[in-house]
């Protein structure tokens, strides 16, 4: 999910959509958080060519923001599920906001599990 307030957070989103097209999505996902904040259009372009992917497409991709209908629908769908924090998890319906330590996720997925 794009973050509204980032300089690059659409174009980042579209790289990783644009990547995904090419089955090298997680590739892109883990290059973006390595290299974060280097997420102008020169070093995405340079991450691309690092995982092999066409960079033709993907610049025309990436300049054309072809994916903006899918980043606005997952855009639309997170605000209607009230979600504007990263990372936001659901366990069984169980809305979790924050970087929640490990027990914390288990304590709740047990007690699912037991029925409550």
């Amino acid at each position: 999910m794009p973050y509204k307030y980032r300089d690059f957070a659409f174009i980042a989103a579209e790289a990783a959509l644009s990547a995904r097209d090419e089955g090298r999505f997680w590739q892109m996902h883990w290059m973006l958080h390595e290299n974060y904040p280097k997420l102008d259009r020169e070093s995405l372009i340079r991450y691309a060519e690092e995982i092999g992917l066409d960079l033709d497409k993907f610049r025309g991709d990436i300049d054309g923001m072809r994916h903006m209908d899918i980043i606005k629908r997952d855009l639309a769908l997170a605000k209607k599920l009230d979600l504007y924090n990263t990372p936001t998890v659901f366990i069984n319906g169980i809305k979790v906001v924050g970087n929640a330590p490990y027990e914390y996720y288990k304590r709740i997925i047990d007690r699912e599990l037991e029925g409550k």
